[in-house]
């Protein structure tokens, strides 16, 4: 069976999904039965992705031929260390989910539980392929799961705020299929080991056609991580979804991030000859624009769920700064970002619909209204959760941020990537404070505190689960960067992975 671990993360939720839309667990009233079903499932994955990460570092990075079809011909997966760090967080996020799900969401729809094993199978094979065509079909599977799950529970403001999201990765993806088109034409690989040797000796004429294939690419990826100015649809979708179904978008962004990173590291990295780190004076000022757009967002948003929308971008520009230094150590900086923003931001998104539960309908708006029911509860939740993201020790966010600022010690950016950072980081404070404040200061006497709800046990257990997070990556914090240093090693050691595919002298 290790054998076949680097393909059982997709194999799980695919063959899992497809169960859960059959007998005995389809149905309305078969929503215990999909419940079980679901945390067995997500149980699965997290053991595999364990299981996978100690195999990688134990042994290497491990390359999959589906159906024995050697590269660069075929469907070929790639685990190493980064795509198996990816696949644990990820399979860590949907059990948060899935727990949070338990307290009645998901009986708004009876597809919730599939929905997101699907989703989750797109997400792990983006994490996983090393060929930029399945790599597409990946995010074309996620992107289906992701629409229908973006109107779950149903609602104008859904309905609305899908349109939009449809329509913006429908073109996204047609863009994708054109510049797949264009690098297959001119290389004649779309695998991604296979191009990165081939890219260095095209002609001049066609390395034009290249950067415009590579150009394309970056404007789909961009659109997947919200870059600026392909931001603008973030906060309103992050907002208008389900608390649960947000939660699980916090991902999202992390994946075109890692798609960024993994194509212009491997195939348009150092080792591209003219096309040598192409994309590197775009990226520059769009990541300080993104970092900047989503703290002046966070400032002046109107409700915690959309100031926890625009904290996801300014966590996007975060990282693409880190990408843009162009160092393994600026790389393994980021990984350590991304673990703990994907797991606060999605925090956050719960938090806001526990605190909307109870506040009648001022949901989560920062206005005056009711005092909540378990005031003191979701208060330290709300404090550790903002203290998290906007980096204050002793929590995950400062050590993240810290890394990120020694990594650009001695560099010619560091008066910029400072600057931006401290000081979105101190807007970022501001923003909390006032959103605290409001929402547990400036609060009326609730008029029957038994009327109002309890937060359900589910729900605490997810919120618990996924802030836990944040002190134990600041407590086990050496190792963490240990893993993540090799993590970011491996991924600029190119020839290792032309090794690993078997590629060497392929080219004639």
């Amino acid at each position: 069976m290790t054998v076949h671990l680097a393909i059982l993360p997709i194999l799980i939720p695919l063959v899992g999904g497809l169960l859960m839309l059959l007998p005995p667990f389809a149905g309305v009233e078969r929503y215990q039965y999909r419940r079980v079903a679901a945390l067995c499932l997500m149980l699965a994955q997290i053991g595999c992705s364990i299981i996978l990460m100690l195999m990688v570092v134990q042994n290497g990075a491990i390359m999959y031929a589906v159906g024995d079809w050697q590269p660069p011909f075929g469907i070929i997966l790639y685990a190493d260390q980064l795509s198996a760090m990816l696949v644990a967080l990820t399979s860590f996020l949907g059990l948060g989910v899935t727990l949070y799900s338990f307290a009645g969401s998901d009986r708004e729809g009876k597809y919730f539980h599939p929905l997101v094993q699907f989703q989750l199978l797109g997400i792990y094979g983006a994490f996983l392929t090393n060929d930029l065509f399945n790599l597409f079909v990946f995010f074309e599977v996620l992107l289906i799961a992701s629409y229908t799950l973006l109107i779950h529970g149903g609602g104008k403001q859904k309905t609305a705020a899908n349109v939009h999201y449809v329509i913006l990765n429908l073109i996204g993806s047609s863009l994708f299929l054109f510049a797949l088109g264009t690098l297959y034409g001119i290389t004649g690989t779309l695998n991604i080991a296979d191009m990165s040797q081939r890219v260095a000796q095209l002609s001049e004429s066609n390395q034009l056609i290249a950067q415009a294939g590579g150009s394309l690419l970056l404007i789909v990826f961009g659109l997947k991580a919200a870059m600026l100015p392909l931001h603008f649809w973030l906060p309103r979708t992050y907002a208008a979804a389900s608390a649960p179904v947000a939660a699980l978008f916090a991902i999202m962004t992390k994946v075109g991030v890692y798609c960024i990173f993994r194509v212009y590291t491997v195939i348009f990295g150092e080792q591209a000859g003219e096309l040598a780190n192409m994309i590197q004076p775009w990226v520059w000022p769009l990541a300080i624009l993104t970092v900047i757009a989503g703290t002046v967002g966070a400032l002046a948003s109107q409700n915690l769920r959309t100031l926890a929308g625009n904290l996801v971008i300014v966590s996007v520009g975060t990282l693409l700064i880190a990408f843009a230094l162009r160092t393994p150590e600026a790389t393994a900086a980021g990984l350590l970002y991304l673990i703990h923003s994907t797991l606060v931001t999605a925090a956050l998104f719960l938090i806001a619909d526990m605190l909307g539960q109870q506040r009648g309908k001022a949901l989560d708006y920062f206005v005056v209204a009711r005092k909540t029911k378990q005031q003191a509860l979701l208060g330290v939740l709300f404090v550790v959760a903002a203290m998290a993201v906007a980096g204050l020790p002793p929590f995950s966010g400062f050590l993240a941020k810290l890394v990120i600022l020694q990594a650009v010690t001695g560099t010619e950016q560091k008066i910029w990537v400072w600057s931006v950072i401290l000081i979105s980081s101190l807007i970022t404070i501001i923003a909390l404070s006032r959103a605290g404040t409001t929402l547990f200061w400036r609060c009326t006497p609730s008029r029957d505190a038994s009327e109002t709800p309890s937060v359900s046990k589910w729900q605490m257990c997810a919120t618990f689960l996924l802030l836990g997070a944040s002190p134990l990556l600041a407590i086990f914090g050496a190792s963490i960067i240990d893993y993540t240093n090799n993590a970011a090693a491996q991924l600029h050691d190119i020839p290792y992975l032309i090794e690993v595919m078997n590629l060497e002298g392929d080219i004639q």
